[in-house]
């Protein structure tokens, strides 16, 4: 039996059509357009039968262009968006345009180019999560350092209805050989029953573009999932920045040669059935 596959964080970026202020030249390959075409394929491939788009840039051009593709491609099934939090007035505006396209699921903000590492810890900002939460919008947390970790209990105590996912896994640590600092991050982030862990981008964070493997990532997957539950995790494919690490279809092919390890029932959460949950999509008909 074939497991349908929702990939939960996927990019675009148009630079002729959105200006990505983080996206220069010292990027290297990932320093130009990227569009549905280049990507279908690969997801065919893959085995991957939907994706959610997750926002490039904290501008509504980029939410208005990722809805403008779910309008033309079936496999698109969500976008994440943005909105200014630190406006809840203009939020709640945004919000009320936004959620009338049936693909806007949910907002994340790049706090990790925030010279504030505790941006997310602000009244105004807490306002705007909260009007999130009350429209059963989702919330994706980009945390690359431990202050951003920190910001996750206290928005969880702040807007206690507020559904939350840990993108990337928080880049983990791969030269420690145990969980360390961001174990005890993510096991404080787990006891709320609202926050979830996205596996993805583990090639990237790995350091080891060219050698990672399905062995180098085994254990924090793994470790992620009973620490979580099945029920609380999901997977991306994180393209177009997956193709600094091998690809698209390589991270899928590790994700799942792991997976496939673990009970089926739990396989089927992880790969389709948390998505649906927190997103609040559908697979394709």
């Amino acid at each position: 039996m074939t497991i349908p596959i929702i990939d939960t964080h996927q990019h675009l970026w148009d630079l002729s059509k959105v200006e990505y202020s983080w996206l220069v030249p010292e990027y290297g390959p990932l320093y130009r357009t990227y569009i549905p075409a280049e990507l279908e394929p690969q997801r065919i491939e893959a085995g991957v039968t939907a994706t959610v788009m997750v926002q490039s840039a904290n501008s509504y051009a980029d939410t208005v262009y990722m809805l403008d593709q779910a309008d033309f491609h079936d496999w698109m099934i969500g976008v994440v968006g943005w909105t200014p939090l630190l406006d809840p007035e203009e939020t709640g505006k945004a919000l009320e345009r936004f959620t009338k396209h049936p693909y806007f699921k949910g907002v994340r903000h790049l706090i990790h180019e925030e010279p504030d590492t505790h941006w997310l810890l602000q009244e105004p900002v807490y306002e705007s999560l909260q009007l999130l939460a009350d429209a059963g919008l989702a919330f994706d947390v980009v945390a690359t350092k431990h202050e951003h970790m920190e910001c996750v209990p206290v928005v969880g105590e702040k807007v206690p209805n507020l559904r939350m996912v840990i993108d990337h896994l928080a880049q983990p640590p791969f030269t420690e050989g145990k969980p360390g600092q961001w174990g005890e991050d993510m096991r404080i982030a787990a006891q709320n029953p609202n926050v979830f862990a996205k596996i993805s981008g583990l090639g990237t964070a790995s350091g080891d573009w060219e050698g990672w493997n399905a062995n180098s990532v085994r254990d924090l997957v793994n470790w992620s999932i009973e620490l979580f539950g099945a029920e609380r995790c999901m997977c991306g494919g994180d393209w177009p920045v997956s193709v600094l690490a091998g690809g698209y279809v390589k991270a899928w092919t590790i994700y799942k040669e792991i997976l496939a390890e673990r009970p089926e029932a739990e396989q089927a959460r992880v790969l389709h059935g948390t998505a649906e949950a927190f997103y609040k999509v559908a697979l394709p008909s």
